[in-house]
């Protein structure tokens, strides 16, 4: 494995492994009963891309083509999570997770640009 692949392995298996322990816990926290199904809906169709991350970590190379997938997965939390901390409507634990998660998108960018730059 290059150095390209073993970064990439290594970003997206502790992004899986950091997001399962997360969503895993989201199951616990009490939830509005009318927002109940579809943020029990998210924690799982976030869960299922954790499997995902899992996936690509195993073969960088070869899985690739869908890394600027994860991308739009990350973004999809981070930035409503930080607009709406900015804007008073989210508390402040939802806009370290938030970050967390946009960091997590920089790196999943970093990996798929160094994997793509370096000989196969």
């Amino acid at each position: 494995m290059t150095r390209e692949e073993l970064f990439a392995s290594r970003v997206y298996r502790w992004a899986a492994i950091y997001g399962i322990l997360v969503l895993a816990l989201s199951y616990f926290q009490p939830v509005p009963d009318p927002w109940r199904l579809p943020y029990l809906g998210f924690v799982g169709t976030a869960l299922v891309f954790q499997g995902v991350f899992l996936v690509i970590a195993r073969d960088p190379r070869r899985f690739e083509p869908l890394m600027p997938v994860t991308f739009f997965e990350k973004l999809c939390f981070g930035v409503p999570a930080v607009a709406f901390f900015l804007r008073g409507q989210a508390d402040a634990i939802s806009a370290v997770f938030g970050t967390i998660d946009l960091l997590l998108m920089v790196l999943f960018f970093i990996a798929w640009r160094r994997l793509a730059r370096s000989p196969a």
